[in-house]
């Protein structure tokens, strides 16, 4: 079977890549997971000429990569330039849309939206991947998704929210199912132990995120002043770019913690690996409307306990005893619960063996499985080969 990934993330040309292109977070990872389901996947991604860092090849079974014109701005100016870019665009989805076997349409996005609508018009076998906060819609367009999942789910229309819970995604619509996020395989943890803290005081914080607002790293920042009375050997790593970069830099200087603070940018994935090895605390105060985020399931892959906020899935993921949970996002209470799970090394060590236990659970290899099962009892077939392919 042949499927068609449409997507909006945008990819570099790359001539160490074996499909010519590379990008950045967990996408990468997940795309090779996701192909060797089938016998040949089709990328269909906006490109951009320019160089950038932090990148990985996309790569995998017998993949390819088609590119699309970039559709660039923000905002207002995005969906005005949407129009245009579909006419130049639209032709190209439409005919690899047709081509296809089974269309991969990862929403919220308008690229992966158009390639799921296009997919419904020609009936081809579909599997969407929502890979938002599906609890939480603040705008129309949030809503729209959300509506579509449930009202186009079933049969050979696969719809995945991505997130976890006691309780299904929709009371609606029980063919939209959980699905987490990850880009760790098994092989990637291997001789992983858990964490004991240093004897010699030197704590490593580290956050690592996309640099914006709501992220929390300024509130990491704003705490290391309170964690260092405890602990005046204490680091914090600040990993990835955004646009709030230079306040935050400045905002280090201003506490006079630049030499406690080191602002790494945007890292490809081994190196931000390199970095969890190393450190003992993951700080994540977010109140951005996260879906599942991989960078947590990375951390705590490498026992790091992490000390986040009552944010969609991460109150699931911590509460067995991997991290704590903060009430209170300002600086004051991180602050305090870094330090009270730093000088506790009883406590340390078992929520470090907790982080190891809970993410267990998460590798890409049960992640491609569950998929490729959910998608050969939706379509009818015994694998997802030529040869079992349902008619489209």
């Amino acid at each position: 079977m042949n499927l068609l990934v449409v997507s909006h993330k945008l990819c570099w040309p790359c001539a160490d890549s074996p499909t010519g292109y590379s990008t950045d977070g967990g996408f990468p990872f997940q795309m090779e997971a996701i192909s060797e389901l089938f016998d040949n996947t089709v990328l269909l991604v906006p490109s951009k000429s320019t160089n950038s860092e932090g990148l990985s090849p996309l790569k995998g079974n017998q993949m390819k990569v088609v590119s699309l014109t970039e559709l660039g701005g923000k905002g207002l100016r995005r969906k005005f330039a949407f129009p245009i870019w579909l006419l130049k665009n639209g032709l190209l989805i439409w005919r690899e849309v047709r081509k296809a076997d089974a269309v991969h349409a990862p929403i919220p996005g308008d690229v992966g939206t158009i390639g799921m609508a296009f997919a419904l018009l020609m009936r081809k076998p579909l599997f969407v991947r929502h890979c938002g906060n599906w609890l939480v819609q603040r705008t129309l367009a949030e809503h729209i998704w959300k509506r579509s999942m449930e009202f186009f789910g079933g049969g050979r229309n696969v719809m995945f929210a991505t997130g976890g819970g006691a309780d299904e995604p929709s009371s609606k619509a029980p063919n939209v199912k959980w699905i987490f996020s990850t880009s760790l395989r098994r092989g990637d943890l291997k001789g992983v132990e858990p964490k004991n803290l240093p004897t010699n005081g030197e704590i490593k914080l580290v956050i690592a995120c996309r640099q914006e607002e709501k992220k929390g790293t300024q509130t990491v920042i704003e705490s290391m002043p309170a964690i260092l009375q405890a602990f005046p050997d204490a680091t914090l790593s600040v990993v990835g770019d955004g646009s709030l970069l230079p306040k935050l830099k400045q905002r280090a200087v201003d506490l006079g913690m630049e030499s406690r603070v080191v602002f790494h940018g945007k890292l490809e994935h081994s190196k931000v690996l390199k970095i969890f090895r190393d450190s003992h605390l993951f700080c994540y105060p977010t109140e951005a409307s996260e879906g599942f985020p991989k960078v947590v399931i990375e951390a705590l892959s490498f026992g790091i306990p992490v000390i986040t906020t009552k944010v969609s899935v991460l109150p699931h993921l911590i509460e067995n005893g991997c991290g704590v949970l903060l009430e209170s996002r300002s600086p004051d209470a991180l602050a305090k619960a870094v330090i009270s799970s730093c000088e506790d090394r009883v406590m340390y060590s078992e929520m470090s063996k907790a982080a190891l236990q809970v993410s267990s659970q998460y590798c890409l290899e049960d992640w491609r499985d569950f998929i490729g099962a959910t998608l050969r009892n939706a379509w009818g077939v015994a694998s997802l080969s030529a040869e079992d392919s349902p008619v489209g």
